[in-house]
């Protein structure tokens, strides 16, 4: 079942008197009669000058009606089709809630003030007063873009996660990182050469990514909570994988070849070998950790074509996950371990699938042609994000929603793109 929880208003009518706490109920969002719940934002106001929009305001309010849409189950009502002012008859326009807005520049910077307004009984269910530099201004609406969607949904939005993928913008494939919107997008290597497969630390403090740089693929980890130090932490002859960060943070599983067979090796952060968990059974790569740490899901093509494979953290046994397909590759275990999405040919092509941990017939997630490939989740388990390469020229990172829907570009950036890796959430 396709579900997520939403917290809607039932009509008084029907309820008597409305209870926001008592107002949970369980939409599928699969189902043809679905309805996205109608929201307006209208343009934020200056307070030391109410009566004049200024494109300050257009520009915080377009940023989040774009950063609620991103989550799929709200539809904002455009701000054009009423004049943008904050004054408008929400009822008439059939909206659920409406998000108000203020801002004040001084000397010491930007002051927001920002509220969700329930629009059946006109009260607040929520406010917030953000202060920070002018800078931080798409900060500030993105933070309380997330704390919307936790109120209606019951988990915080992801407006504020990030992204990292490789991409050949400037003529050569280095590592980049943005937030899901797009709105920041930054260079983390400058190697001049090939680098690929960017991991984030449980944290998202630290980046690790397989650089070819010094001519043999080495294993890199930047930190990015401090001053963008990096340094390689595996440089055996041979392939050093990026790797699977272990949901603790403290060990992670890499693919080495160090002794010609691509194999699976349990690592410590400083690139310390701890254990060695696959041994010359055919081709280990893509390993992918549960969320309790229990488990690892991999590709080998110990059957003879590469398939996936679930492999258990104590005893080292390992069972066949997927049996479809002659080709399935890159899973990614969802965070809240209930689905493991990974790419597999059909027809030529590669398209996304998901599967339950515990086996049975995968769900087709795409359909389109071109190839779908490097899938990973979103935080809160409802979004993919992954590489769709249509030719040789164009790849580009996209996302879509588990059930199929919502297929759209992330990033409108010069090159190709490849190899997403979603981040957790991210503490302040």
């Amino acid at each position: 079942m396709k579900k997520i929880s939403l917290f809607l208003i039932l009509f008084s009518l029907l309820l008597g008197t409305f209870s926001w706490a008592e107002a949970r109920v369980y939409l599928d969002i699969t189902a043809a009669d679905f309805r996205k719940m109608p929201v307006a934002v209208p343009y934020f106001i200056n307070k030391s000058k109410p009566g004049q929009p200024e494109e300050t305001g257009r520009d915080m309010a377009d940023l989040l009606s774009r950063g609620l849409e991103f989550h799929g189950f709200i539809t904002v009502v455009p701000a054009s089709s009423y004049g943008g002012g904050q004054d408008a008859d929400w009822r008439s326009l059939a909206v659920d809630f409406s998000v108000l807005g203020q801002y004040q520049t001084s000397a010491e910077g930007l002051t927001m003030e920002l509220k969700l307004l329930n629009v059946l009984d006109g009260q607040t269910i929520f406010a917030k007063r953000y202060s920070g530099t002018v800078q931080k201004r798409k900060e500030m609406v993105l933070k309380f873009c997330d704390e919307i969607i936790q109120q209606l949904s019951g988990e915080p939005g992801v407006s504020l996660t990030k992204i990292a993928f490789a991409s050949d913008a400037t003529g050569y494939k280095e590592i980049y990182i943005a937030d899901p919107l797009g709105e920041e997008v930054r260079q983390v290597t400058k190697h001049n050469r090939l680098a690929i497969s960017p991991r984030f630390s449980p944290n998202a403090r630290l980046l690790a990514y397989t650089s070819y740089h010094p001519g043999n693929p080495n294993l890199y980890i930047t930190d990015l909570s401090q001053s963008k130090i990096t340094k390689a932490i595996s440089t055996k002859g041979g392939l050093n994988l990026a790797p699977a960060f272990s949901p603790d943070g403290k060990t992670m599983v890499v693919t080495l070849s160090k002794d010609g067979n691509p194999d699976l090796y349990l690592m410590d952060t400083q690139g310390q070998i701890l254990r060695r968990l696959t041994t010359n059974a055919g081709l280990n790569v893509s390993p992918s950790f549960s969320p309790d740490g229990t488990k690892l899901a991999f590709v080998s093509d110990r059957s003879g074509r590469p398939h996936v494979y679930i492999m258990d953290m104590q005893s080292n046994n390992v069972t066949r996950l997927t049996f479809q397909g002659s080709d399935n590759s890159e899973p990614s275990w969802s965070p809240k371990g209930d689905w493991i999405a990974y790419s597999g040919l059909e027809g030529g092509i590669y398209q996304l699938f998901i599967i339950r941990p515990e086996g049975g017939l995968p769900t087709r997630v795409t359909s389109n042609s071109g190839n779908h490939e490097s899938p990973t989740w979103s935080p809160d388990g409802r979004q993919i994000a992954f590489t769709w390469k249509r030719s040789n020229s164009d790849q580009q990172i996209c996302a879509i929603f588990k059930n199929g829907t919502g297929l759209r570009t992330l990033f409108k950036l010069k090159g190709k793109q490849s190899y997403p890796q979603w981040s957790t959430w991210i503490t302040p």
